[in-house]
């Protein structure tokens, strides 16, 4: 006799291995999808075009107007790289005269009540946002919010009882896995593809040296922006932001739990919490390890301390190598940085710094990240 499980298991299998199901009510679950996938049953031929079809109802077009882009963003977008060999995914166009321009970017809904998550730049100048549903329903939309440290913005439209996608952890995200991708490339609203995760973790500062993003080779162009990046659960792990302009199949995704992070902040209307330093910092290599007379690969040199921040505040100076942070010895400016952005605005982190030959020990208290960019070297904290 067959236990529950072994029929449950069965049930999912005959399911997915389905043609095409003649009611929709015949679909798995992403939940039937994934426990079929743990307890070792194959991936049909079927499965992705299961998920997506669960998802794709919380999947949105988003077509925003712009009235002289051009001239408020300070660039010239013919589709121009605007950030050298990487692109943001929207469709700009060369405004030698004031006009109008209408981009495509996509999204997805978080709340039933009409909120959807999108990447700041598709939405950025917009005088007017039209969101398409999948159910074709076309509705104007307006930005709840607007966070460009982390490129993610929330907009809003007046409808109810709307499907949500479901949101996983990026945080056990590992390279290999199979991940999915919908959205609007190039306006072709709702298309699905497929790919795996290339690697987590990358720090790119030519787009946004403030996320470590999730890069994988899941095919996606302009148009595809803000759109979700999919697990095989049928969870969202990543906002599509970016792609390498030179290369093939080289996408970055903001990790979903720092999307909700800012997305939840966005909707209740609460400041966003952003632990700051201000300082810029060099990597101790051979060649300045002999012209300084500083260990090679043992510490990071502080290259600047910004005019009233709170590494000045704390006591830090220029020159100053910094060896351990509560403890914990850094060599790269970003291991400094994953140690701060891991800490909340007003904790203290204990500095162990090599000040002119002697070890001093310095109490730093973590700062509010200023309203207003600043701008310095790449390895800014």
């Amino acid at each position: 006799m067959w236990k529950t499980r072994d029929f449950l298991f069965a049930s999912v299998l005959i399911l997915l291995s389905s043609v095409q199901p003649s009611h929709a009510e015949e679909v798995p679950t992403a939940s039937e999808v994934a426990a079929a996938k743990r307890s070792g049953i194959p991936i049909m031929s079927n499965t992705i075009a299961d998920i997506a079809q669960f998802v794709a109802p919380a999947v949105v077009n988003i077509e925003v107007a712009q009235v002289n882009k051009a001239q408020l963003a300070g660039l010239d977008l013919p589709m121009a790289l605007p950030f050298g060999k990487y692109e943001y995914f929207f469709n700009g166009q060369r405004m030698d005269q004031p006009r109008e321009s209408h981009n495509t970017g996509s999204g997805f809904i978080v709340r039933s009540d009409g909120y959807i998550v999108t990447n700041a730049h598709v939405v950025r100048g917009a005088s007017k946002i039209k969101v398409t549903l999948n159910d074709k329903r076309v509705m104007e939309a307006t930005i709840v919010g607007s966070d460009g440290f982390s490129d993610i913005a929330i907009v809003k439209i007046d409808a109810k009882d709307l499907p949500v996608a479901n949101m996983g952890t990026s945080n056990t995200v590992r390279p290999g896995e199979f991940a999915i991708a919908i959205g609007s490339p190039l306006g072709f609203d709702h298309t699905v593809t497929f790919g795996i995760i290339s690697a987590v973790g990358r720090t790119i500062t030519d787009v946004n040296g403030n996320i470590n993003f999730i890069q994988s080779d899941v095919a996606i162009n302009p148009g595809n922006s803000g759109g979700p990046l999919l697990n095989l659960d049928g969870e969202v792990i990543g906002v599509n932001t970016a792609i390498q302009a030179n290369a093939q199949n080289i996408g970055f995704s903001i990790p979903i739990d720092i999307a909700k992070s800012v997305s939840n902040d966005l909707i209740d209307h609460r400041m966003i919490q952003r632990p700051w330093l201000g300082i810029a910092m060099q990597i101790i290599d051979e060649a300045m390890s002999k012209a300084q007379g500083l260990p090679a690969n043992s510490g990071v040199l502080i290259g600047k301390v910004i005019e009233g921040s709170p590494a000045q505040s704390s006591g830090l100076l220029p020159a100053d190598v910094i060896e351990k942070i509560d403890g914990h010895a850094v060599s790269t400016p970003k291991a400094v940085q994953d140690l701060v952005k891991s800490h909340k605005v007003t904790d203290i982190l204990h500095f162990s710094v090599l000040r002119k030959g002697t070890v001093t020990a310095v109490p730093v208290k973590i700062g509010q990240y200023p309203d207003k960019p600043i701008t310095g070297r790449d390895y800014e904290n």
